[in-house]
């Protein structure tokens, strides 16, 4: 079995395991345990060469139980249809966790696109869009940036969304655009701040504080730069960073200075280009010595799979918080689990990405844009609102947090289902 088909498989078994939890109608795992739609297409692009080379692509559809689908389309070498069914399942949970009017979606592109020159980018863009448009709309399927895609791909995509649908345009079929094509403020660091939240408010309900405490950081990309902004705001210190960008010649890939690092320092050297690791005022570790540091909490903003179970056994840290999707294995988890670590799911903590996209969704569709301040102070709300009743249900059902937000969010799926007359 493929570690892919692996992600599927886990995903399934999460479903299961909250609907025996909730003691739902069987029908329901079997109607949620599938994607609604999946489509798979080929899209011929003119590559700069004047050769025509074929690009397979994916866009699963999960679950209409609440809404229309929403999420992300990636480019990347290693997309594959379990995947996408996994990434779109997992949608599902992180909008019906937030209570949005949504289902799960998830697209992706078999390609690299460091082998893509910026018109053959754009080329692939506007192709994915034309292979799909009859699945794509604001009341159908909502794509958003994600792995290998940013801003300026949504505007390749609706520019050419626009062009396909004369007299019936709407900008909302795309969130994550440029403010400049109806896009929304806050939006970039929307993913980090939720992240930071996340452990801002696991502290609170122990009555503690973020003072004093230590972090570190793995990966220092969008995310990971956020949520080290709002957690040293919050009155954390960063005293690590792992550069998921590339590693020292020496074998080193993270980088530590107890006395603390400087996150606009760091953010200076990626924008000129420079790794993370040429930081001045450090010494560079390696990646087991970094998830082994003695620190109060830890932020995985990268890869997937980084804490495996060895990972897990060295971990001193009392509270992670996953910006990545997936960085911690299920062994991993179970490790932590027994030690006591508070660990936030992604689905949980990285959630704010896909709020304020909808946000964006809704501004859209009625004509009015928020200014900043309403855009954060919104999520803020929203998210903490979520988090109490995670946790809350972790408490009251003695599960652990990603249990939790399997059971809260399939139980609004469920009840959806039931009054629409699919079981």
């Amino acid at each position: 079995m493929s570690e892919k088909l692996d992600i599927l498989e886990a995903t399934r078994d999460r479903y299961k395991k909250a609907c025996d939890k909730l003691k739902l109608d069987s029908a329901v795992y079997e109607i949620l345990k599938e994607p609604e739609r999946l489509i798979e297409v080929a899209i011929p692009i003119k590559m700069d060469d004047g050769k025509t080379k074929v690009f397979k692509a994916f866009r699963s559809a999960h679950s209409s139980a609440l809404g229309p689908s929403k999420g992300g389309i990636r480019f990347d070498k290693n997309v594959t249809r379990e995947e996408v069914m996994a990434l779109s399942m997992m949608m599902s949970i992180k909008v019906a966790l937030l209570g949005l009017p949504l289902g799960g979606g998830k697209g992706g592109v078999i390609v690299d696109p460091k082998e893509l020159s910026e018109r053959e980018i754009e080329s692939l863009s506007r192709g994915f869009v034309r292979a799909t448009n009859n699945y794509l709309g604001s009341r159908i399927d909502i794509p958003a940036p994600d792995v290998n895609t940013n801003a300026k791909i949504m505007g390749y995509f609706i520019d050419e969304y626009i062009a396909l649908n004369q007299g019936r345009e709407d900008i909302a079929t795309f969130t994550g655009k440029p403010l400049a094509l109806g896009g929304s403020f806050a939006r970039d660091q929307a993913t980090g701040f939720g992240v930071a939240l996340a452990v801002k408010y696991a502290y609170e309900r122990k009555d503690e504080g973020l003072k004093g405490k230590t972090f570190i950081c793995q990966g220092f990309g969008n995310v990971g730069y956020f949520a080290a902004k709002y957690m040293s705001e919050f009155g954390a210190r960063l005293i690590a960073v792992n550069a998921s960008d590339r590693k020292a010649p020496s074998g080193s890939s993270a980088i530590i200075n107890e006395d603390g690092l400087d996150v606009e320092e760091l953010r200076k050297l990626k924008e000129d280009g420079s790794s993370v690791l040429d930081y001045a005022d450090s010494r560079k570790i390696s990646n087991e010595e970094f998830f082994a540091l003695d620190t109060d909490i830890i932020l995985p903003c990268a890869l997937e799979n980084v804490i495996t179970e060895k990972i897990a056994k060295t971990i001193k840290a009392k509270v992670i918080s996953e910006g990545a999707n997936g960085p911690t294995t299920p062994g991993g988890a179970q490790v932590l689990e027994d030690k006591g670590v508070v660990l936030i799911p992604d689905i949980m903590a990285n959630s704010g990405g896909v709020l304020v996209s909808h946000y964006e969704w809704i501004q859209n569709q009625i004509g009015y844009y928020f200014d900043y301040d309403k855009v954060k102070d919104k999520e803020e709300g929203d998210l903490l609102r979520v988090f109490e009743r995670i946790f809350d249900m972790a408490e009251e059902e003695n599960v652990d947090l990603r249990e939790a937000s399997f059971m809260v969010a399939i139980k609004s799926m469920a009840e959806a289902l039931k009054y629409k007359g699919r079981y």
